[in-house]
Formats: C-alpha cells, structure tokens, sequence
C-alpha cells in the first residue's frame, strides 16, 4: 500500500506568479523514498510516496505555500493498493488513487483544506477529526510562522539555533513563531499516524 496526495493553490489566480516556483521548490523537497510528483491543469498536482510520509509532507507542502502572502492548498490523501503503474502520476491507477480523488473532492464540500481517505472507515473517522483540530492552527499561520514550519521540517532533529541561523532570526523570535504555529502538537499528530499508519498496512 501507498499514498497519493491529491491537491491545488486555493484561488491562484489571485496570487503572484511566484506560487509555482514555490509549490514547484516544494515537491522537489519532500521527504522519503520513491516520491514521484507531477503539477497539472495550471494549479493541480499529486504526488504519489510511501504512505507513512504522507502526513509529514502534506503540512510541509503547505508549511511552504503558506509563506506566500494570503496563500494556501487543499490535499486530499488517499492510501491504498496501486494497480496500474505509469511513468505519469496522474496516468497510474487503482484503489489509492480513487481514495485521493475522493478526500480532494470532498474538502469544498465539507469545507477544510487537508483530510486523509483510507481502506479503513473508522481510522478515517479518526485521523480526520484531529487533522480538523489540526487545521484550526494551519490554516492561521502567518508567513512567519509558516516559515519557521518549513525550516523545522527541513532541519528536523537540530536545534533551534540552527534554524535561526537559517533563517536569519533570533532563536526567541524562531521558538515564539513554532509556538503560534502550534508545532509541537502538529507534530505530535503526525507521529502518531506515521505509526498506526504503518501497524494497519502491516495486518
């Protein structure tokens, strides 16, 4: 079983042009192994990856276009089975790729920017609750603290310091932004599907 992320610019048009070489700048600095992205119809893009990353690299994709004034992305996740493989992302096909079509097509409705489609409705029921709770906080970052998101991700296991010597802050100024981003507890929630995640692909 994989992921694919199914996602697009909210309002694009309204954006300066920079958003794709930001949302471009991004996908090729997801994490994991045997990633493979493709950008479509303008604004559209997915990304096909191991499905324990899947979370991770979501917030990151958005971590980054969130650093661009009044910017922001709707991804729907899919995990499942792939049963055609192709050169393409968009060209491949099977059970994870009509779960990823169906959270994407689905956030308008329920009107939230990330959820997560799995073979199994009650984890569903779950993760999706607190991927909810989760928005509350990543849909307000400002750039700053999205900023701080994406070099945190980026540097992971390093210290603060470093980060501020990345991106030119102070240390205060880093922790206090990490700290309106609520990165710590986002963090949490990703590390808690990465693992259950992992134990239900393994049953």
């Amino acid at each position: 079983m994989i992921a694919v992320l199914t996602g697009d610019i909210i309002n694009s048009r309204a954006l300066p042009e920079e958003w794709i070489n930001t949302l471009k700048s991004a996908l090729e600095g997801l994490f994991g192994k045997n990633v493979k992205w493709e950008i479509f119809r303008g604004d559209s893009f997915q990304v096909e990856l191991n499905a324990k990353d899947a979370l991770l690299n979501a917030i990151y994709i958005k971590a980054c276009i969130k650093t661009l004034k009044k910017a922001d992305v709707r991804i729907g996740i899919g995990i499942g089975k792939k049963s055609i493989s192709a050169e393409k992302v968009s060209e491949a096909n099977g059970e994870v790729f009509i779960n990823s079509g169906s959270a994407f097509d689905a956030l308008k409705l329920s009107k939230v920017n990330m959820a997560i489609k799995t073979p199994w409705p009650k984890y569903d029921e779950d993760i999706n609750l607190s991927i909810r709770l989760a928005l509350i906080a990543m849909d307000s970052w400002g750039q700053i603290s999205a900023e701080m998101v994406k070099y945190a991700i980026e540097n992971q296991n390093t210290n603060q310091d470093k980060i501020a010597k990345i991106s030119g802050r102070s240390q205060s100024s880093v922790s206090e932004a990490l700290k309106r981003a609520h990165f710590t507890e986002i963090m949490e929630l990703e590390s808690k599907y990465s693992n259950q995640i992992s134990k239900l692909i393994k049953k």
